[in-house]
């Protein structure tokens, strides 16, 4: 216990010591590591949103004007048995024209002077959550599309495709960017510690000399170097905390996107304690690389 509480002391004297430049250090890899943490909040709350309008998800089957009251029925009854149909609702000729007067008012002269009602019946279908993403939503269409009294299926396609690639995108945007700044962390980190490697080459020696072990030499370091990470990690959450906060009042404040404001989600308590974790993983590999450089990793 005696030793643990020595080589924290250590830890603690080195980072003291070297105010100026662990706070450049902290600073520099809050910054990282915020860089990092906007695409992962960007692709939570994609995904997010998205899993949301995937909830919201609705399929037109319209059926064929000549289609027969029995035909019709049995057309109900094959819907509602596929298991990829959670809800189906009926939307008669009249009422499909009622709706499109409500919708569109302006425009319902147009239908009017038509004579006949051109809008076709349809059922209204809610999918099923395991049925909503955009490959099982389009096997979906395709197959009812086959069946007898169906002349069309409509879905918003195009953006549930368009939103999903975004997502993907996202995602591999925060995997290449969260490498590369994880390594400028490491580096920034291992340059801090180099330094006061250097300021106590002496000391060093002198310890190795007495018969000092390297365990006994490098674990301040690598303390060091953990709480360098840990700290930078906690500063840059801080900071995207405060310019989430900032962003998500400004989208309150805008009412043509206040729909989406519930939907803005801040890091949970599990992923904001992983990225601490993360950060002092990255500190103790800063620290060894450095310790390896200088010459501190052989006996």
């Amino acid at each position: 216990m005696r030793r643990l509480f020595y080589l924290l002391r250590e830890a603690y004297g080195n980072v003291r010591v070297n105010r100026a430049i662990t706070v450049v250090a902290i600073v520099t890899t809050a910054f990282t590591f915020a860089c990092v943490g906007v695409f992962l909040l960007l692709y939570l709350n994609l995904r997010s949103l998205a899993a949301s309008l995937q909830n919201d998800i609705k399929a037109g089957v319209y059926v064929q004007d000549d289609l027969s009251a029995g035909a019709l029925a049995e057309l109900e009854q094959r819907l509602k048995g596929d298991s990829a149909v959670a809800a189906l609702t009926y939307v008669s000729k009249e009422q499909a024209l009622r709706d499109f007067q409500l919708q569109f008012p302006s425009d319902s002269q147009l239908l009017q002077g038509l004579g006949l009602n051109p809008l076709p019946a349809s059922f209204v279908v809610t999918l099923a959550p395991q049925f909503r993403s955009p490959d099982s939503v389009n096997r979906w269409a395709e197959r009812v599309k086959g069946m007898d009294g169906v002349s069309q299926v409509e879905y918003s396609r195009d953006w549930i495709d368009m939103l999903a690639a975004i997502v993907r995108y996202i995602e591999l945007a925060a995997i290449g960017v969260g490498l590369i700044l994880s390594t400028a962390s490491v580096t920034i980190i291992a340059n801090t510690i180099r330094l006061t490697l250097y300021a106590r080459r002496d000391e060093l020696a002198i310890l190795r000399l007495i018969g000092a072990t390297r365990a006994f030499l490098h674990v301040p370091y690598l303390l060091e170097g953990a709480l360098l990470g840990a700290l930078g990690s906690a500063l840059s959450l801080g900071i995207l905390w405060i310019a989430f906060e900032w962003f998500s009042r400004q989208i309150h404040m805008t009412h043509k996107l206040q729909v989406v404001h519930p939907l803005l989600r801040f890091f949970p308590v599990q992923v904001c304690a992983i990225l601490v974790l993360v950060g002092v993983g990255l500190g103790c590999a800063g620290s060894y690389v450095s310790l390896i450089r200088f010459g501190e990793g052989r006996e």
